[in-house]
C-alpha cells in the first residue's frame, strides 16, 4: 500500500490540460493547421496568414492557461490537499469527508509528462500526481501502476 498527499496547483492542472488537449485529434489538427497557415504565409508573402496561424497556435495554450487558473480558484476539490491510497485493489481518492475507490481494471491508461504522472480514470478524466510532490515515492507510484495495469496502457517515462 502506498499513501500520498497531493495539493494540485494551477501549473499541474495546466500541464494535464495541455497533454490531454494536444494528444486529442482536435489538438493535433488545430496545431497542424496553424503551422500550415504560417508556412503558407511565408511562401506566398500574404502576412495575414501568419497572424491567423499564430492565433491558431496560441489560442489553445492561452485558453487552457486561463482555464487552469480559474478552476484552481473556483473548484473546492482543489482547495485542500487530496489523499491517495494505491493498493492491490486500486486507487482510493479522499478529499475532506468524501472518498472514492477506483479499481485497477477500470483505469483507462497511465502516462507521464515532464511535470506529472497522470492516471486516466476514464478517457477524459485523470488523477494527477505532480512529480515534484511525489519526491522519493515516484518510483513506487510508477511500480504500483505498472504492476496492476496492462503494459499497453502504461506510457510512463522517467
Amino acid at each position: 500500500m502506498l499513501e500520498l498527499t497531493v495539493k494540485i496547483e494551477a501549473g499541474d492542472l495546466y500541464d494535464y490540460m495541455l497533454r490531454h488537449s494536444y494528444n486529442s485529434p482536435a489538438g493535433i489538427v488545430g496545431s497542424a493547421f496553424g503551422a500550415i497557415l504560417i508556412l503558407f504565409a511565408l511562401a506566398t508573402k500574404q502576412w495575414i496568414f501568419i497572424i491567423l496561424g499564430l492565433v491558431m497556435l496560441l489560442y489553445l495554450p492561452w485558453t487552457l492557461f486561463l482555464k487552469s487558473r480559474t478552476q484552481i480558484l473556483s473548484n473546492p476539490a482543489f482547495q485542500e490537499p487530496l489523499r491517495y491510497t494505491l493498493d492491490d485493489e486500486g486507487l482510493c481518492v479522499s478529499a475532506g469527508d468524501q472518498q472514492e475507490k477506483l479499481a485497477w481494471e477500470y483505469m483507462h491508461k497511465a502516462v507521464s509528462t515532464s511535470r506529472s504522472i497522470i492516471l486516466y480514470t476514464s478517457p477524459v478524466n485523470g488523477t494527477i500526481f505532480p512529480k515534484q510532490q511525489l519526491g522519493d515515492k515516484q518510483a513506487a507510484v510508477v511500480e504500483m501502476i505498472s504492476t496492476h495495469m496492462p503494459p499497453g496502457k502504461v506510457k510512463i517515462r522517467a
